[in-house]
């Protein structure tokens, strides 16, 4: 079982969102810079609270938690 060191998801903060501890950054937020365009160096730079290392665990978070994930897409039919 892979150990999440800098990552927690409490119900009391942003709904239980899964969030890098001490923050209210959430793995999603991150993963949205990264998407942007912004590189680890420069979230760390804009948001010092967060580590290189945090960042990055919370790109492998992310990709632990997707690798059985099973994405099936319905339409309602009236």
């Amino acid at each position: 079982m892979v150990k999440f060191d800098h990552i927690i998801a409490n119900p009391e903060i942003l709904g239980g969102k899964p969030c890098i501890k001490n923050t209210r950054i959430s793995v999603d937020f991150i993963l949205e810079l990264l998407a942007s365009g912004a590189s680890i160096p420069q979230i760390a730079t804009n948001y010092p609270n967060l580590s290189p290392e945090a960042i990055k665990e919370a790109i492998l978070y992310a990709s632990h938690f997707m690798q059985n994930d099973i994405i099936i897409e319905t339409r309602k039919v009236a």
